[in-house]
């Protein structure tokens, strides 16, 4: 701004000072000349006078230094001419100041040399004779002056402009030096200009406007960080260029990135080719999808474009973790599977031995036989549809009646209905421990325990034992279940606890069971907020340990 005043003072006083020499040159110049012309107009009357009472006498006896006095007779010869004498020169009828003074009595013209830069002012005066006499004055044009004067004019010219350009510098320093000084953050505590008041209000309500503005930005930029923040899914924002704009904690966690990825492309943040194409996909028709696994997990990518009226100014993605959907999905189709082959096992051997009942195929004595293979697969049938139906129940968390519930008292009992199933397979049973009480659903913690028992029975060895430890301590209670049987191999281990998942087909089929004991013991535990840990080794034996949380 200091320099436009500066140029601007500098060209305003250039201009004034050309106009200024311009008018008062050309003022000057009309000045003398109009004075010139005047004394002029006296000395051809002085002259005129003199020739008449004279003659050429007195023509003959003028200094020609300055004036040049021309005789011109009546028919436009030149008479004397105080310059070349009385030689003879070409007719002066014709000329504008002659021929104006035989009309008139006086005339007067100027004429101007191009070359030499002169103009000629002629001045003629009609004598009583009828002749007429003629005085010329030669003068320098504007233009001759002009250069006659260029250096002195250029001196002033400099000068002026020096000044000038240090008062220039000066004023313009002194009219800026308050508006350098204004306090924008406090325009209305400023004491400056009176003229840049309203200028001054206008930029104090702006600027509450635009702190009001700005307020509201940041706080929207925080909730938006906030839910972002607290997001379990994905989210990236892009531009249209695939640049990251933001991306949350979910995000960062998913990609695995150690470092802000704000401002880097996303292709390589993700280093995934698919994605690449997906998000290309989406800028192109608006949506993509893709599924990726990433350490373990599944996750769903949905890419949407972003648009303002008319323009694509980027995208947003949005990651969703599907693991346990897609585990569920799977779950449900080999539960569906499951159950159906297990229904229909016990199904047939019923409707097999109706069959073979109804058509009188069986003998007398075999009767009770068959009565009693299709009472064991009906009762097969309604313990495999209980325990669907409890972990179906289980699956929904019902809410279910608690109570205080000693682990060592249901210990007893569970032993005191397995010990005719253990003489039968010679297998010792043992309990060990102390009273544990915890406040749970005695149903559940029962079937826990039955089932963890029943399968150190079933999967030991003939002679074997199993030992049954419960314990209490200042914040949780464990059961652990140890026995001597055939183990679990290591790639079983992680599966045991899935629904109707055997280690064994061959031999869980002669041991009998529904396939969901285990399950129903993972389900129950969680149900409680406890773990589970198992330990076995192939031939040696199985631990399992559930810890309860008091």
């Amino acid at each position: 701004m200091t320099r436009k005043i500066f140029k601007s003072i500098l060209a305003v006083a250039g201009s004034i000072l050309f106009a200024s020499i311009v008018i008062i040159m050309g003022c000057l110049y009309e000045y003398f000349e109009g004075v010139r012309e005047d004394g002029l107009r006296d000395e051809l009357g002085l002259a005129a006078a003199a020739v008449e009472e004279g003659g050429m006498s007195y023509l003959e006896r003028v200094p020609s230094e300055h004036y040049r006095i021309t005789w011109i007779d009546t028919d436009g010869t030149v008479l004397y001419d105080t310059v070349t004498g009385t030689k003879n020169q070409e007719n002066h009828l014709k000329r504008e100041e002659v021929q104006e003074a035989f009309e008139t009595g006086k005339g007067q013209s100027n004429r101007y040399s191009s070359t030499l830069m002169e103009k000629t002012i002629y001045c003629a005066q009609r004598m009583e004779d009828g002749t007429v006499l003629r005085i010329s004055i030669s003068s320098a044009t504007v233009g001759r002056l002009v250069l006659g004067m260029l250096q002195p004019v250029l001196i002033v010219v400099v000068i002026s402009m020096i000044l000038s350009g240090v008062l220039a510098g000066r004023l313009s320093g002194r009219i800026v030096k308050p508006l350098n000084a204004l306090d924008l953050e406090h325009p209305l505590e400023n004491e400056a200009y009176e003229e840049i008041s309203p200028l001054l209000n206008r930029i104090n309500r702006q600027q509450h406007k635009i702190q009001e503005q700005f307020s509201e930005l940041r706080r929207q930029a925080a909730e938006f960080d906030q839910i972002t923040d607290c997001m379990k899914e994905g989210l990236v924002l892009l531009d249209k260029q695939g640049m990251v704009l933001s991306i949350n904690p979910a995000a960062e966690e998913i990609f695995a990135l150690t470092q802000d990825s704000t401002g880097r492309d996303f292709v390589m943040v993700c280093r995934d080719p698919e994605i690449g194409l997906c998000m290309k996909e989406a800028m192109e028709t608006g949506h993509s999808e893709a599924r990726k696994t990433e350490s373990g997990r599944e996750y769903q990518f949905d890419i949407s474009r972003i648009e303002s009226p008319g323009e694509v100014i980027g995208a947003v993605l949005l990651i969703f973790d599907v693991t346990e959907r897609v585990l569920a999905e799977r779950s449900r189709r080999e539960f569906t599977a499951n159950v159906s082959h297990e229904l229909k096992t016990p199904l047939q051997g019923i409707i097999g031995s109706a069959e073979l009942i109804e058509n009188g195929m069986v003998k007398e004595e075999d009767m009770p036989r068959f009565v009693g293979h299709i009472r064991k697969e009906a009762s097969r049938l309604v313990t495999l549809v209980g325990d669907i139906i409890r972990l179906s129940q289980l699956d929904e968390k019902a809410e279910l009646e608690k109570e205080e519930i000693d682990l060592y008292r249901v210990a007893e009992e569970v032993l005191e209905e397995l010990r005719p199933a253990a003489k039968e397979k010679n297998i010792e049973l043992r309990i060990s421990g102390d009273t544990a009480v915890i406040f749970g659903v005695k149903k559940l913690l029962y079937e826990t325990v039955y089932n963890l028992c029943d399968n150190a029975i079933k999967y030991n060895v003939k002679g074997g034992s199993a030992e049954l430890n419960i314990t209490g301590g200042e914040r949780t209670a464990a059961i652990t279940v140890s026995d001597t049987g055939i183990g679990i191999l290591p790639e079983h281990r992680d599966r045991v606890f899935e629904r109707f998942y055997r280690v064994d087909k061959s031999h869980s089929k002669e041991s009998g069971g529904t396939g969901l004991g285990l399950s129903i013991v993972k389900h129950a535990v969680l149900y409680h907020h406890g773990v589970i840990d198992l330990q076995s080794e192939p031939g040696k034996g199985t631990k399992i340990r559930v810890e309860f949380p008091l």
